[in-house]
């Protein structure tokens, strides 16, 4: 009898934080396990976007925040293709943690691997956390690296 794959498809969002990249490299290693698919997503905060923006020209913000986003997802993709697996990335604006959500569900992923920045007191509370969001939104269960 042939043993089903426990985990077929690894959410993996990034920000291109170290923690979001450690994450990744351990979502490559679970996904190696299970010969796994790993869908990466980097989404671009809209509202930090239009906060930045006005200080600085939108446009040229976000043709430097898509090239970072692309190098991040790119990294993520190729070390992944480099084990074997197959990959794919994702690219959206909106808010991260509603995104990242949203996109476990139409995918029909079985896990989500991603870091934390492990914030602090007045930090944690007065920023909140993408990672803590995600937890208690997601259709399935969540892996944080920290």
């Amino acid at each position: 009898m042939a043993e089903e794959r426990f985990i077929r498809k690894i959410l993996v969002p990034t920000d291109g934080s170290d923690s979001s990249m450690r994450a990744s490299e351990y979502a490559i290693k679970l996904a190696k396990k299970f010969d796994s698919q790993i869908i990466a997503i980097y989404v671009i905060d809209r509202v930090i976007l239009e906060e930045i923006s006005k200080v600085q020209e939108r446009r040229e913000l976000e043709e430097e925040i898509k090239k970072k986003a692309e190098r991040c997802l790119n990294y993520i993709v190729k070390s992944a293709r480099r084990e074997g697996l197959k990959a794919s990335s994702i690219l959206i604006e909106g808010e991260p943690h509603d995104q990242i959500v949203r996109h476990a569900e139409s995918l029909g992923v079985d896990i989500i691997v991603m870091g934390s920045k492990g914030r602090r007191g007045m930090n944690r509370i007065l920023i909140g956390s993408v990672a803590e969001r995600v937890i208690e939104y997601a259709p399935c269960p969540v892996l944080v690296i920290r």
